[in-house]
């Protein structure tokens, strides 16, 4: 991980790290941004986390736009081993529910998945180490705070994680926008892990042919595909459905 990978910028991923309780050494506050920080400035103070108020400069140099005026430097956020991750359904006495990714190298996609993540309570997403994006401050600042809740294992091979998975007899779906399956006919309400890809190239080949089915969103426009993220959010809202029906 790059050095920037110990900071997060914005309002809520700051919110969301201290009442998590992660560990922040300092905070940062622009000047002129006190009044709309206040909450975070009493729970940074109850915690005695050093905070420094200082120019707006120090904020454009270092962060992308939408940084708010406000940045902590934090301890690396968790990540689960694998073993640890797939014991979780079992110790909370759910249905497993996993999302895989295959080399989604966006940021803020991954932020977004995160995000969806974590509104569906997904058990955990696991993702490969090379050829994808990373945890970093743009991940959590897309997720809004989101990564503070949700599980995280990084691997070094999503197929050897796919084939540990399918040996728990957890259903592996890949998103498929070819396949002659929808979303609408699979039946998602059983163990599952969801793999999705990256947004030009989708899930590779080697990896689609390891899943036990393959399944699209119904597109009725002229454009045949969605952002990953946008579709990550309809299967999981799906297979949340599903399970609730």
């Amino acid at each position: 991980m790059s050095k920037e990978n110990d900071w997060l910028y914005g309002i809520n991923p700051i919110k969301e790290a201290l009442k998590s309780g992660r560990k922040i050494n300092s905070i940062y506050i622009s000047k002129s941004r006190r009044a709309d920080v206040n909450e975070i400035v009493n729970i940074a103070q109850n915690k005695k986390i050093l905070i420094n108020f200082t120019e707006t400069d120090f904020f454009n140099s270092k962060f992308p736009k939408g940084h708010q005026g406000i940045a902590a430097k934090v301890e690396r956020k968790k990540l689960f081993s694998l073993d640890e991750l797939l014991k979780i359904p079992s110790q909370k006495h759910e249905l497993p529910f996993f999302i895989i990714l295959d080399c989604i190298e966006d940021p803020h996609n991954f932020g977004s998945i995160i995000r969806v993540a974590e509104a569906v309570k997904v058990h955990g997403i696991i993702y490969q180490s090379r050829r994808s994006v990373g945890i970093n401050s743009i991940v959590s600042k897309t997720s809004a705070g989101a990564i503070e809740y949700v599980n995280l294992s990084q691997v070094i091979n999503i197929k050897h994680a796919i084939e540990k998975i399918k040996k728990i007899d957890i259903k592996v779906i890949g998103a498929d926008a070819n396949s002659e399956k929808t979303i609408w006919t699979e039946d998602m309400a059983t163990p599952l892990a969801l793999v999705v890809g990256s947004e030009n190239k989708g899930i590779r080949k080697t990896v689609s042919q390891m899943c036990d089915s393959l399944v699209k969103i119904p597109m009725k426009g002229s454009i045949n595909s969605l952002n990953v993220s946008t579709a990550t959010a309809i299967f999981c809202y799906e297979i949340l459905r599903q399970r609730n029906s």
